[in-house]
């Protein structure tokens, strides 16, 4: 009977992480817009280095955390020059596909004479 159960319960107990971490990052503003995520992104900043303290303090440990690196990331900027990228290699295509077929063609009569 139990072995018949876990299998259930384990699915339950992921179904649930799941739907939990989906619940915190839509709640958070994660799924957002992209400043909606520059945001939530700022906030963590500001909310982790103090809550790693204040565990290290519970149990009791004495370690030195290396400081927070600054980086300068726009999650629009990089939304938006990766929707370009995309567009611009779109647009592109026709031509250097026409390029490849004849660089193609001109290499087999090469090795055909």
């Amino acid at each position: 009977m139990a072995a018949k159960i876990l299998p259930v319960v384990k699915l339950a107990t992921k179904v649930t992480i799941a739907g939990g971490a989906l619940y915190v990052a839509y709640d958070s503003g994660l799924l957002g817009s992209g400043e909606q995520g520059s945001e939530a992104l700022g906030k963590a900043k500001a909310a982790i280095p103090p809550a790693i303290e204040e565990w290290m303090k519970y149990f009791g440990l004495q370690a030195q955390l290396p400081t927070m690196p600054k980086i300068e990331f726009s999650p629009v900027q990089s939304w938006n020059s990766g929707v370009r990228w995309t567009i611009s290699s779109l647009s592109e295509a026709p031509t250097k596909a026409s390029d490849y077929t004849s660089q193609g063609l001109q290499y087999i009569k090469d090795l055909t004479k």
